[in-house]
């Protein structure tokens, strides 16, 4: 498989009217299809078991007057990502369908109890859901006050809270993964983000990374790899949102990032279409369809051959591996 292949964009090699001899039912594979196109899954590679990615059992909160201005901002975007009071159907696809990516690159490597870190975890609803299921959390970010916002949601499960600049804090001991969720967007050096996130992970162990797909055919910033001179962006990163985002990595840049930092490419999952999450006038369209039906278009899309995918589909997310240190 090419490091521009998902592991749900392999091809699934059933032929029509298969059958077989095996097995109490016919066509097992396509059984298993069945199966993710329900629960709107992607393959879990480990151990050839289909699972549904349990939802978060964050604590349902609501907004205050007397909060901060950044949890009542927080609390719009939770709107969206959590409680499903939708006022963009489109975003909230697309971060369900994001935060099954992460779920899933971490559950396939890593067993409870691993240590992650997650960089610029904001209000913490990735931190959260690492947490329920079992893992030793670190929660990040250069905003400190949202911490006690993360802990007013949090229910269940270990996290411990680290504000401030990741890169400078004294951790003490490597990490098993680091997440770094839409972030490496926002910066002007991502080489540099890439390898310091690197530096904070022990050996033989994960960097999980989400980001939009540069490639994508509406995606109007430079690319990195042409930029001459990042430091010009300097004074403009770390803005939040999408106008903050200074360059868009494609997928054929992440080999050589991931070479500069030390690391290696497990695996690059392109997903988010255009179609089914708002991207292209069609939130009113998306008002009109059962979630499920947009959950099987997203899945149908990432079995789009590998160069469709690569202009198609918004988001990427990427697994590496930092080498075992050689005897």
């Amino acid at each position: 498989m090419t490091q521009n292949q998902t592991s749900a964009a392999a091809p699934l090699g059933i032929k029509p009217g298969a059958i077989s001899s095996e097995s109490k039912f016919p066509l097992p594979r396509l059984r298993r299809l069945a199966a993710q196109l329900r629960f709107s899954l992607l393959p879990k590679r480990t151990n050839g078991m289909y699972s549904a990615v349990p939802h978060a059992a964050m604590k349902r909160v609501y907004i205050q007057d007397d909060w901060p201005k950044s949890w009542k901002y927080s609390y719009t975007y939770d709107l969206e990502e959590i409680y499903g009071e939708y006022t963009n159907r489109g975003y909230a696809y697309a971060y369900d369908h994001r935060r099954k990516q992460i779920l899933r690159l971490f559950t396939e490597r890593l067993a409870p109890a691993a240590r992650i870190l997650d960089i610029a975890a904001a209000q913490g609803n990735f931190s959260i859901a690492l947490a329920e299921m079992g893992y030793n959390v670190t929660w990040n970010d250069l905003r400190e006050d949202l911490a006690d916002y993360v802990r007013l949601k949090q229910q269940c499960g270990k996290i411990d809270f680290a504000p401030g600049n990741a890169f400078e804090l004294k951790f003490p001991a490597p990490f098993d993964a680091v997440l770094i969720a839409e972030i490496i967007e926002h910066v002007a050096h991502p080489d540099e983000f890439l390898r310091k996130a690197a530096q904070l992970v022990k050996p033989g162990g994960y960097v999980v990374m989400t980001t939009p797909n540069g490639a994508y055919f509406r995606n109007p910033l430079p690319k990195f790899s042409d930029c001459p001179d990042p430091s010009i962006y300097e004074a403009v990163q770390f803005k939040p949102n999408g106008d903050g985002h200074i360059f868009l990595i494609h997928p054929d840049e992440i080999k050589p990032l991931a070479d500069q930092a030390g690391l290696e490419v497990e695996e690059i999952a392109l997903f988010n279409n255009p179609l089914t999450n708002g991207f292209m006038k069609m939130e009113h369209v998306l008002r009109l369809m059962p979630q499920g039906l947009i959950n099987r278009l997203e899945f149908a899309t990432q079995h789009l051959p590998a160069p469709a995918r690569r202009n198609f589909m918004v988001h990427m997310a990427v697994r590496f591996r930092k080498p075992l240190k050689s005897v």
